[in-house]
């Protein structure tokens, strides 16, 4: 499946949450909830996630093979870039 839409919004006193949005694939499935966070030492896409009871974070969905989950970050990434001044 190829992205055809990457939407973010630049996040606003988030910490270390720059921006999260939606990634769109084919124009037949999207997923809302995606995050880039900025560490200091790295920054990266976080895909949706819900907390446990035990105050841990599992991702709703996410990349299963190295490649996808390349292609997901570069995409996000360089709408990052267009976004974040």
């Amino acid at each position: 499946m190829k992205i055809t839409e990457v939407r973010l919004k630049k996040a606003i006193n988030k910490g270390n949450i720059k921006a999260w949005g939606d990634i769109a694939f084919e124009g037949d499935f999207v997923v809302h909830g995606v995050k880039v966070i900025d560490t200091g030492k790295k920054i990266f896409v976080a895909m949706p996630s819900r907390r446990t009871a035990d105050k841990k974070y599992l991702d709703i969905c996410h990349p299963i093979s190295n490649e996808a989950r390349k292609v997901i970050m570069d995409a996000v990434l360089a709408e990052y870039e267009k976004i974040k001044d």
